[in-house]
């Protein structure tokens, strides 16, 4: 074991060491340009809201923190029964520290503080059998969420039926898209750094998931036609950027464990690549991970945040 890394991976601390780094990430355009067009709601009328891989519930946090959502019946869906296992009791949690008055039923999660008020399932499900099990039904979301989803997805064909979830007239709001862009610094071996970044996003462009695409890494720029395909317009766009860098040789919250599960990510993509000498790769993240145990390296990937209406007709 390398003393550099962590004894062990887990993909729900992952999604926790996130947070903090999407929250500097996410465009605050994009985020004001949905809050702006959100339709107003109350306790008879609520909003009713649809997540899609929505992880451990680091969005629904975010959108109650924010005051995004008043008044909602929020669905949240995760292919991962774990995530949802975390997501529910963290929720739960983080609404009781905030003074909320909560109501947990054995399926159901009721949350209130004054005039706000929130029924919120969690349900361990994959998208397209959700999407089969509601038999073609009319459409019931006012608004959809796709939290860094869609560029681990194929986009032309998750897409449409994404939409066939969304009222017409009904907003989206899809958050951290990749985009292409992968820096490191400091550059190690520039000819190498170069090659194992090119076969990192090729990695994206060929993953296969229960026997289907599921991945883009230029999902970002692309998703300006896919959305114009799918009658829908865009209100507004803009990069969010992961940005981290250790202050002083330390990194904010559990930032250098998030930058531990970024280099693991390469390894577990590139492992028996072709065109990488499995010892060179090995020697090169090992230091990499080195340069996060001293407080040096530096990670930035480009992503693009959309909010936009499903148009009718």
């Amino acid at each position: 074991m390398n003393p550099a890394t962590p004894e062990t991976y887990s993909f729900q601390a992952y999604l926790s060491a996130k947070k903090s780094v999407d929250e500097r990430a996410i465009n605050r355009a994009v985020w004001d340009g949905l809050a702006q067009a959100l339709p107003p709601a109350s306790r008879s009328g609520p909003l009713q809201v649809l997540e899609v891989g929505c992880g451990t519930g680091a969005m629904l946090e975010r959108m109650l923190d924010r005051g995004l959502l008043t008044c909602a019946g929020y669905l949240g869906l995760d292919a991962l029964p774990e995530n949802i296992a975390s997501a529910r009791r963290s929720l739960q949690a983080w609404a009781e520290a905030r003074g909320w008055q909560v109501r947990a039923g054995e399926k159901a999660l009721e949350i209130s503080q004054g005039e706000k008020w929130l029924s919120i399932h969690f349900e361990a499900l994959d998208l397209f059998d959700f999407i089969d099990t509601r038999g073609g039904g009319p459409p019931d979301f006012d608004l959809l969420v796709a939290h860094a989803f869609l560029d681990l997805m194929d986009i032309p064909t998750t897409l449409p039926r994404l939409f066939s979830l969304l009222r017409p007239g009904g907003l989206y709001y899809f958050p951290i898209n990749f985009d292409g862009v992968t820096l490191l610094e400091p550059v190690i071996d520039p000819p190498f750094d170069t090659t194992v970044i090119a076969a990192y996003h090729a990695s994206m462009d060929e993953r296969v998931t229960d026997g289907k695409p599921s991945g883009d890494s230029q999902a970002g720029r692309h998703l300006f036609q896919h959305l114009a395909r799918c009658g829908a317009s865009i209100l507004a766009a803009g990069s969010s950027d992961w940005v981290v860098f250790a202050r002083q040789g330390v990194y904010p919250a559990d930032e250098a464990y998030f930058l531990h599960c970024i280099l693991h990510f390469f390894e577990s993509s590139l492992a028996g690549h072709p065109s990488l000498d499995a010892s060179r790769l090995a020697a090169w993240l090992a230091e990499r991970h080195a340069q996060v145990a001293r407080g040096e390296l530096v990670y930035i990937a480009h992503q693009i945040d959309f909010c936009g209406q499903r148009l009718p007709g």
